[in-house]
């Protein structure tokens, strides 16, 4: 068997997505630029979405779930008065209202959509219902009907009305959450029908646009040469939101080593959790080992590095 292609390199490229690129475009440069053995993204961007999107190399891709799963914040546009089979600019319209809100009747809509909510996804998802996904089903012209699914919606709200049939917000959710379909159900809640026609995501988990570099800045720059490592963000820079927790090289060789260790013997060092049986980044010096879990009064490690 030959080598595997691609460099072993590690940490994170925060790309500024453009308009029209899908995540798995992203990835498939990001690796072609930096020659990179493993690579992979933490949380789709629709194409006609822009804005930050995390990428991982090697051992980075170990902590993908936890920004996946990490609050996220966006910008986008809803347009007033008609509804698409997408809910986005690239859709078809399936119908129209003459009803144009006003900011406080906007304003008035938002608290019930906020919060934990149920939320019904776009047809035109990548869910799978029935082992095929949405989308494929609703080009074929069968549409699913998708159940509700929880939802966190931190915070929603209306920064600019450029006129009366588009206003524009700013949301804080946590994972899982559609801007497609929190703008169709914006529009709804106030009396009227709307689809999302510009949409940029700003913050992805410790990730915000002042670290975010767009792709065709580094292609211009290699020279058919791989793209230099220290564009990279160290791998625990993924992990900064989670309390950190230094550990003795013993106890770190003990964790990796798969036993567990008593959380009375780390207690003067252990950070003030939300959970009781919460997660730690467990560090040595600057180095992350990974992540731990407190649980019935041991420290097991979860994921390591």
């Amino acid at each position: 068997m030959g080598r595997k292609r691609g460099a072993e390199i590690d940490g994170w490229l925060i790309v500024d997505k453009a308009l029209g690129m899908g995540s798995t475009d992203v990835v498939a440069k990001s690796r072609r630029l930096f020659d990179a053995r493993k690579v992979g993204h933490a949380g789709t961007l629709d194409p006609l979405a822009t804005g930050v999107l995390p990428i991982a190399f090697g051992r980075a891709t170990k902590a993908i779930p936890y920004i996946m799963d990490a609050t996220k914040e966006y910008r986008f546009t809803l347009a007033f008065g008609e509804q698409r089979d997408t809910d986005d600019g690239e859709g078809v319209a399936i119908a129209t209202s003459d009803v144009r809100p006003t900011d406080a009747q906007i304003t008035a809509a938002l608290p019930a959509l906020t919060g934990d909510v149920l939320q019904v996804p776009p047809v035109y998802s990548a869910l799978k219902v029935g082992g095929k996904r949405a989308y494929d089903l609703a080009r074929a012209g069968t549409p699913p009907d998708l159940p509700p699914r929880p939802a966190r919606i931190d915070a929603i709200t209306l920064v600019e009305r450029p006129d009366a049939d588009t206003a524009v917000f700013t949301v804080r959710s946590g994972k899982g959450v559609y801007m497609r379909a929190l703008a169709r159900d914006i529009a709804l809640a106030c009396g009227s029908v709307g689809y999302i026609a510009v949409l940029r995501r700003t913050k992805c988990g410790p990730f915000g646009e002042a670290c975010a570099i767009a792709l065709d800045k580094i292609s211009q720059n290699v020279d058919n040469a791989p793209a230099s490592p220290a564009l990279l963000q160290p791998v625990a820079t993924a992990l900064a939101d989670i309390p950190a927790l230094a550990l003795t090289d013993d106890e770190a060789r003990a964790l990796s080593y798969g036993q567990t260790l008593d959380v009375r013997a780390v207690l003067d060092r252990l950070p003030a959790l939300d959970d009781p049986d919460g997660i730690v980044r467990a560090m040595i010096g600057e180095r992350a080992l990974g992540i731990c879990r407190v649980e019935n009064g041991r420290l097991r490690s979860v994921r390591l590095f």
